[in-house]
This record gives structure tokens, C-alpha cells and sequence, in this order.
């Protein structure tokens, strides 16, 4: 069995684990608007899997004279 020469102190196990982290995020497309959205979260106008889960208010827009 390996014996290590000397402690690894956690700030150089970090430094080596670091882009261990990096991956790009993964974005799904809906079935029912096309939207592109986070995977595993709904979209902007409130559908996930193609169904509609939330009811999203929109601003209103006030007449303009």
C-alpha cells in the first residue's frame, strides 16, 4: 500500500478538484411553446412537460396618449 510523503493540505485538494465543477448548463426545450428552459425547472411562462403548472401575470400595459 502507498504511503504519502506529506499532508495534502485542503487548499491544494481544492486547487486540483477545481474544474471538477465546470460543466456548461443543460437546457431543455418545452413540447408545447418551444420555449428553452433550465432542466428540471419550468419556463418563463409558467408550463412544465408540457403542462401549464403556474399562471404568470403579466405587466399591464397602460394606453398611451
Amino acid at each position: 500500500m502507498a504511503v504519502q510523503k506529506s499532508k495534502v493540505s485542503r487548499s491544494r485538494r481544492g486547487k486540483r478538484r477545481s474544474h471538477h465543477a465546470l460543466k456548461k448548463p443543460t437546457y431543455s426545450t418545452d413540447v408545447v411553446t418551444g420555449e428553452t428552459h433550465l432542466r428540471h425547472q419550468m419556463t418563463a411562462n409558467g408550463f412544465y412537460k408540457g403542462k401549464k403548472i403556474i399562471d404568470i401575470k403579466q405587466p399591464e400595459e397602460s394606453p398611451e396618449e
